[in-house]
């Protein structure tokens, strides 16, 4: 008998879920935690929580979860691995499983045609952080220039490149010292596209080469590809090139955050290929071991530290999670799960471009395979913000048992796992329906 999607049973949150959320505030320091859902569960793009509530995910785990919940080539992989051996530091000894990943990896990172070496770290900040020391490094030179709306971590290191929320910076400044310039934020922008030349990039030169930063200063410009927390940002197709000659005209390292873009998210593996440029320096993390904590910089081989004890990681390339990152590479090309992350992403975009035509509420639908935005504003001439009716949102999906997040002020972002078909797909986009409906003046 096929399992009912998604399924409430108890009020939400249930008794038992009160009860665990309680002891968390007592106990944990305060994070980013939103709902009140306590995973029991998981299966495909559906978690189920500790009283037994069944609900559909379209957050995959903040894009972790690529390839569903409890994908039975993923347990046995690291059922198999954790029998034989767990963790043996491979920064300072050396394990099979991290070579074989390693050799992967570079083969298909962006950078086809030159050689490649890469660093294991645990998370999207720590890759960041490597990012960072490599460029600064090679370039000799300290600044990083980063984009507003730009999310590249909250380790103090990489705190520095994010400009997405002020309460990231609260309390933690001075920091080691970046420059955000402005991204390609056509929907809010005071220019025009096309007309205005996608001036954004060229303020890079126009202003801050010419007014205060001298480009020989700068180490590395970093971007993602597709901004995730400051929006799900798009830009236009000219934009990523622009910067690209920018660092080929100073002699600039690129580097390119595809910890929530990469992996076949965007229906192409990498974020960068739709735009057809290619950085110095790749970070990666999030989906790269199907939910085992890993973070990998692959940077190009002349880029390579010239001595030892410059950068190191202790569980940087566990086992557990090189055998995970193996396999889950297998799985993504064999279950061909970027052109369905492609297929799928054009039938949510065009329902959702649907419901923007019935709906005021929504004020821009964009994004690029399963990373989808959906940016809701209280008036859609003066395009401000819908702050309390996003947060309203994500809680009459939850109530109806979707699981989303929301990100930069007031977008919805979905990134369902990319196993998703077109008919779970439509259960999620009725959801969307029937919670847009509730919160609409229309």
């Amino acid at each position: 008998m096929s399992m009912k999607i998604p399924d409430i049973k108890t009020e939400l949150p249930g008794p038992k879920t009160r009860e665990i959320v309680a002891t968390d505030k007592k106990y944990l320091i305060t994070s980013t935690k939103v709902v009140e859902i306590v995973g029991k569960i998981g299966r495909g793009c559906t978690i189920e929580d500790v009283d037994g509530n069944i609900f559909l995910d379209f957050a995959a785990g903040v894009s972790v979860m690529n390839l569903g919940y409890s994908h039975p080539r993923i347990i046995k992989t690291i059922q198999e691995q954790a029998e034989k051996l767990i963790h043996f530091a491979g920064h300072d000894w050396y394990n099979e499983a991290q070579v074989e990943y390693a050799q992967l990896l570079c083969e298909l990172a962006p950078g086809r045609n030159c050689e490649k070496k890469m660093f294991f770290s645990n998370s999207g900040t720590e890759s960041v952080e490597a990012a960072a020391k490599i460029a600064r490094w090679n370039r000799k030179a300290l600044t990083i220039i980063s984009f507003i709306g730009a999310f590249h971590g909250r380790t103090m290191g990489s705190l520095a490149l994010t400009a997405s929320k002020p309460v990231h910076q609260k309390r933690f400044l001075p920091n080691i010292g970046g420059v955000h310039v402005p991204y390609a934020y056509c929907y809010r922008c005071k220019l025009e596209y096309p007309s205005c030349g996608v001036w954004c990039a060229d303020y890079i030169k126009e202003v801050c080469f010419e007014t205060f930063l001298p480009p020989e200063e700068v180490a590395a410009i970093i971007l993602e590809p597709i901004q995730g927390e400051g929006g799900y940002i798009v830009p236009p197709p000219e934009f990523l090139p622009k910067i690209r000659k920018i660092c080929d005209d100073f002699g600039i390292l690129l580097i390119a955050d595809e910890v929530q873009s990469g992996f076949g998210r965007t229906g192409k593996l990498w974020g960068v290929d739709h735009y057809g440029i290619e950085p110095e320096i790749t970070c990666c993390a999030k989906s790269i071991a199907a939910g085992v904590p890993m973070g990998a910089t692959v940077a190009r081989e002349e880029l390579d530290f010239p001595e030892k004890g410059h950068h190191s990681n202790t569980y940087g390339g566990n086992l557990l999670a090189c055998a995970a990152a193996i396999e889950s590479l297998k799985i993504i090309q064999e279950e061909n799960l970027v052109e369905n992350a492609a297929r799928q992403g054009d039938h949510i975009l065009k329902r959702l471009r649907e419901m923007q035509e019935k709906y005021e509420i929504i004020g821009d639908v964009r994004g690029q395979g399963l990373m989808i935005g959906i940016e809701l504003v209280k008036d859609p001439e003066t395009k401000k913000p819908a702050k309390e009716e996003t947060a309203k949102f994500v809680y009459e999906c939850y109530k109806r048992g979707l699981i989303i997040l929301s990100c930069g002020k007031s977008v919805i972002r979905l990134i369902p796992p990319l196993i998703i078909d077109e008919k779970t797909s439509d259960i999620g986009l009725d959801i969307i329906e029937d919670s847009m409906k509730s919160i609409s003046n229309k």
